[in-house]
């Protein structure tokens, strides 16, 4: 049986949605996917390099920074080839293997992302409360074990995922919601019981985006409180000033990630091209938003960001 079972599922395909409603404007759409694609691997990448390449940023708050744009990124470049495929070619099929493994690096970065957020919202604490302090604590040697243990927590509880969805069998109909291939959304698609997946899928998103998300607000609950107890007014502005750039990455972040979460249990018989838009808001927005509101609000990183394209215009 799970022979047969494995057999069907290597033939098995399935079929991807592009915007519902929007079919014959995948033309100018598809400018705006690759312009947004564009801006966030390459923003992103230009804070990795500079982060790099420079030893003045070879500190937490930028090493934190660079990690954070690897997971941007990573959740574009997992999405890029079949949004873009479906805009340019119509290319909407995918085989299963490939929608899984799709799956699985959506899931995996993005849950990457939400841990390093927690990440960088302790290191503003320890930088407010103990500034003294702070390069003793955030180590080099720690800073990497962080990364690693992000990772590592990542992998290991996505990679249930694909091998649960592999154990079920398949209804003739395989199309899914998005241009890309979603947990919630290939659990809708076998012709069995899927409350094991669906209660694995749930405790992974509270063990991961729900807690970190308790934790970043009670590390802003401890700030709020170290800042308050700062006596000239100039200092506390100061402090909470190199707070800003993480608090817009955080809403970025959360708030549409709790509007889709919003929308599929609320607003279930909306418009297909409401939920489609809520959800390419909570992949897309954010990778094409952090290294402008980055860039923009870190002067550190505005002068890396030059200091690279100066280098590079000496080599030149």
């Amino acid at each position: 049986m799970g022979a047969e079972n494995n057999e069907s599922l290597d033939l098995l395909s399935v079929f991807l949605t592009g915007i519902p409603g929007l079919e014959a404007q995948h033309g100018w759409l598809s400018i705006l996917f690759f312009t947004m694609y564009t801006v966030a691997i390459v923003g992103n990448s230009l804070i990795m390099a500079a982060v790099q390449a420079d030893p003045a940023l070879h500190e937490p708050m930028y090493l934190f920074l660079s990690m954070l744009s690897v997971t941007e990124v990573g959740v574009s470049v997992s999405t890029l080839p079949t949004v873009m495929g479906i805009l340019w070619f119509d290319a909407r099929q995918i085989d299963f293997d490939g929608c899984l493994s799709q799956m699985f690096f959506i899931h995996t970065f993005s849950c990457m992302e939400s841990g390093v957020l927690l990440a960088v919202s302790y290191d503003r604490f320890v930088a407010i409360y103990n500034p003294l302090r702070y390069i003793a604590i955030l180590t080099p040697p720690r800073i990497i074990s962080t990364g690693l243990g992000i990772s590592l927590k990542s992998v290991t509880l996505m990679a249930p995922l694909p091998i649960l969805l592999r154990q079920l069998h398949y209804c003739h109909i395989n199309v899914l919601s998005y241009s890309y291939c979603l947990h919630s959304d290939l659990i809708q698609l076998p012709c069995a019981d899927t409350k094991l997946n669906s209660i694995l899928g749930l405790a992974i998103v509270l063990a991961t985006f729900g807690l970190d998300s308790l934790l970043i607000m009670v590390s802003y609950i401890l700030i709020l409180h170290t800042v308050l107890g700062i006596a000239s007014r100039e200092g506390q502005q100061k402090a909470l000033n190199t707070c800003v750039s993480h608090i817009c990455a955080v809403l970025v972040y959360y708030v549409p990630m709790i509007g889709v979460s919003v929308m599929h249990r609320a607003a279930k018989h909306a418009s297909p091209l409401v939920h489609t838009l809520m959800s390419s808001i909570y992949l897309f927005v954010p990778p094409v938003l952090n290294p402008i509101i980055y860039s923009i609000k870190t002067k550190p990183i505005q002068q890396g960001i030059a200091t690279l394209f100066s280098c590079k215009r000496q080599l030149l």
